[in-house]
């Protein structure tokens, strides 16, 4: 392979950036941009050096210099670092400098496909390395984690072994009759195959927790106008980011941001007070708010809690009856008139808030957690696979069942083997030990240059 180079953190003003060169001519690459005292050629691996950076015969910087000889490294490769002064411009010249040295621009992913190529790591761990870069709470991090150090993998690893091993006592029974092997019984093939199923099943019942962990939650607040719902948004994001005024149907478009409430991430989006209204402007931005509740993955019901239930905030309660959904009763600070038992007929989950003085933010987040998370949950002893995963055990599972239903009918231990065989495949793709070029390229392009 060619070497290849990158800028490996953020682009942007910063104290330091790196350009990370991975390859066969990594160090030797850095000999022709870099003088220090040592010869980048005669550094030995896992050390670093401070010295000049050179492009067309000039010092545009200072820096240090780390190199990891192969395969001593994250790529496997000889990898040369150069860390510079983190401004944009010197950090594309010292770049620069090194692709006239004879580096190639490293693709999305590239140093860590190297990785994955070399046999560094699998390819679930692969993907959690993007998990970790992205990972917004301490609970997503535990999961990614959990991941990248390998524990999907053994899991993956325990199951399509077992599987393998199984087939193969199969094959041997009907290849070897003059061995006089035992032949296996319907009664412990069935063990065995319900055994992989219900290891595969654990794994796919956290898909979902998974997705909320690296996603966020699509969230809504939803409520009449002047309940309080921008102050909500704004409460909750740390800043004024709605509008907030007396006057009815100041917010018409959707105002959307991302926060944190607890463990868990809020895609939050501020809508249009639900009433009626003959201005057709604001009237858009009502259908839009009910449009967006539709598809809404969590509905922050918002009452007055100043004021009695009126038709309107009735029909807001129907809307959510039956919905994920969390009951928001508003300005605590003046005396709560609802009735909060009532309440709880259309959502089990009630939070009574002050949004104005930052009130009552431990319910709502309380009562999130316990709607998506429940009480057994513990990111750090599981892992979550994600939709590329959930493919690939949903197609072993299917494989696994029709197994199952063949030994219940009686199919012959050949045709068993066979069986077990297809439920193989699609966890070794899971894992990397058998997939495509054309699949591995998909999985790196999600990544970012320079990782």
């Amino acid at each position: 392979m060619s070497t290849v180079a990158a800028i490996s953190t953020p682009d942007g003003v910063g104290g330091i950036s790196v350009i990370r060169i991975s390859g066969s001519e990594a160090i030797a690459i850095a000999a022709n941009v870099f003088r220090g005292k040592i010869s980048p050629e005669q550094m030995e691996s896992h050390t670093c050096c401070y010295g000049k950076i050179i492009k067309d015969g000039k010092i545009i910087d200072d820096g240090v210099l780390t190199v990891f000889r192969e395969p001593n490294s994250y790529t496997g490769e000889n990898v040369a670092e150069i860390s510079c002064h983190g401004g944009r411009f010197v950090t594309r010249q010292a770049l620069r400098a090194v692709i006239q040295a004879g580096a190639e621009p490293a693709g999305a992913g590239e140093f860590t496909k190297r990785a994955f190529l070399n046999g560094k790591m699998s390819l679930t761990q692969a993907e959690a390395v993007m998990d970790v870069i992205s990972a917004q709470g301490e609970q997503a991090l535990n999961s990614a984690a959990n991941i990248r150090e390998g524990k999907l993998f053994r899991k993956v690893k325990e199951v399509s072994d077992g599987i393998v091993k199984l087939a193969a006592s199969l094959d041997a029974w009907v290849d070897y009759p003059e061995e006089d092997l035992p032949e296996a019984e319907p009664e412990q093939l069935m063990f065995h195959v319900e055994h992989f199923v219900g290891s595969l099943e654990k794994l796919l019942e956290g898909y979902d927790k998974g997705r909320i962990l690296r996603q966020g939650i699509d969230t809504v607040i939803l409520g009449k106008t002047n309940v309080g719902k921008s102050t909500l948004m704004n409460c909750l994001v740390g800043y004024d980011r709605s509008i907030v005024t007396d006057v009815k149907g100041t917010t018409r478009d959707i105002v959307e941001e991302s926060v944190r409430l607890g463990g868990l991430t809020l895609r939050l989006s501020d809508t249009a007070g639900l009433r009626e209204t003959s201005d057709p402007v604001e009237k858009l931005g009502i259908d839009l708010a009910r449009k967006k509740a539709e598809n809404a993955q969590l509905i922050i019901a918002v009452l007055d809690g100043s004021q009695e239930l009126d038709g309107q905030d009735r029909e807001l309660l129907e809307l959510i009856r039956g919905r994920k959904a969390v009951i928001a009763v508003n300005k605590s600070d003046l005396p709560v008139k609802p009735d909060i038992q009532k309440l709880r007929e259309f959502s089990p989950y009630v939070a009574v808030i002050s949004a104005k003085n930052d009130g009552g933010l431990e319910q709502l987040e309380k009562a999130v957690e316990e709607m998506f998370l429940d009480e057994n949950f513990d990111p750090g002893a599981d892992c979550y696979i994600n939709e590329r995963q959930k493919f690939c055990v949903e197609k072993s599972l299917t494989a696994l069942k029709e197994t199952l239903e063949g030994i219940r009918g009686g199919i012959t231990p050949d045709c068993t083997a066979v069986s077990l065989e297809q439920a193989v495949g699609p966890l070794l793709d899971l894992t990397g030990e058998r997939v495509s070029d054309t699949v591995v390229a998909q999985i790196f392009s999600d990544f970012c240059v320079g990782k």
